[in-house]
């Protein structure tokens, strides 16, 4: 007659009380979101349907939520193209290059950003950023008009796109930094160490033992950014002169408008089906949303399979 060996695991109270804290946590996240879904939806559908002649715009759904979407795109864009190489550069000197003592005090510094309230930045960018830049942009056009970001005419005001995207970048600058600091540090020591003993400089080890392992992690750090940037409301609705036009040109003052400023700007004196029609564009950016946040998903995981694949 043979027994098991085996022990026997006991459950701890402390683990089944978190394990239901963990769960309830879960299903109350899902249920909010698929609230969320179903009231935008409920809502939107009538939006989406009305006919030109019922809204104000006097446009299709279609015609109307398209500049947009463009808008908030090319602005998500231009704003994760410039914070991202900013982002990389200080969170790899924060942890690998900054001695300790000047390190955390620039830590420090970079996290206070994200407790700056946007109608701030919004307040800066408007009064100091756009005059301040302006005169840049009368250079770009004179000096870059060929090329189609920069054709013109020059805003006369600086409240363009390029001006919104900067303020942007600035915004999602600090949860970028944060995570990929965090990953960089998490890199294993012996790799680094291995790297440093075959005669690689301090760069090359960077590009051979930190960069791979922080893949994932940097992807990550640039999707969630660029879910803040797609779902910026006041900074963006305060800066941009939005003309409502499908246009590269970042310099001009006829710039394309985001879906969250436009909702914002427009909702107070919406009424009937308007208030839906604003309500389906809402809808759209959400759903944006969760297609960005399922891309990355996707990216992190391929990216974790080829690490451990190599």
């Amino acid at each position: 007659m043979s027994t098991s060996t085996e022990p026997r695991t006991a459950t701890r109270p402390g683990d089944r009380v978190f394990r239901g804290i963990s769960l309830g946590a879960a299903v109350v996240i899902l249920a909010t979101l698929a609230g969320v879904g179903i009231f935008l939806t409920a809502e939107g559908i009538p939006g989406i349907t009305a006919s030109p002649d019922e809204v104000k715009s006097g446009e299709s759904f279609l015609q109307y939520v398209g500049p947009l979407v463009f808008g908030t795109l090319w602005a998500a864009f231009i704003a994760l193209l410039i914070a991202t190489p900013v982002a990389i550069g200080v969170a790899l000197f924060i942890s690998h290059y900054a001695p300790r003592r000047l390190a955390q005090p620039i830590g420090y510094l970079i996290d206070l950003l994200a407790a700056v309230p946007s109608v701030v930045y919004g307040t800066w960018g408007i009064i100091t950023l756009s005059s301040a830049i302006q005169p840049l942009y009368v250079w770009l056009e004179e000096n870059l008009g060929f090329i189609p970001l920069f054709a013109g005419p020059a805003s006369a005001t600086g409240r363009t796109l390029l001006t919104a995207a900067l303020v942007l970048a600035i915004m999602v600058l600090p949860i970028m930094t944060a995570i990929c600091r965090e990953i960089f540090l998490q890199t294993p020591r012996l790799h680094e160490e291995a790297a440093l003993a075959l005669g690689a400089t301090r760069w090359e080890m960077t590009k051979m033992a930190v960069f791979p392992y922080a893949r994932s992690g940097m992807v990550s750090a640039a999707m969630l950014a660029l879910g803040r940037a797609l779902g910026e409301t006041m900074a963006v609705a305060m800066v941009l002169s939005a003309s409502g036009v499908v246009s590269f040109n970042v310099i001009s003052s006829s710039n394309p408008n985001t879906i969250a400023a436009n909702i914002a700007q427009s909702f107070p004196e919406a009424s009937g089906l308007n208030v839906n029609v604003l309500i389906a564009t809402g809808l759209v950016l959400f759903v944006i949303t969760f297609a960005v946040n399922f891309a990355a998903r996707a990216i992190v995981e391929r990216n974790k399979e080829f690490s451990g694949a190599n």
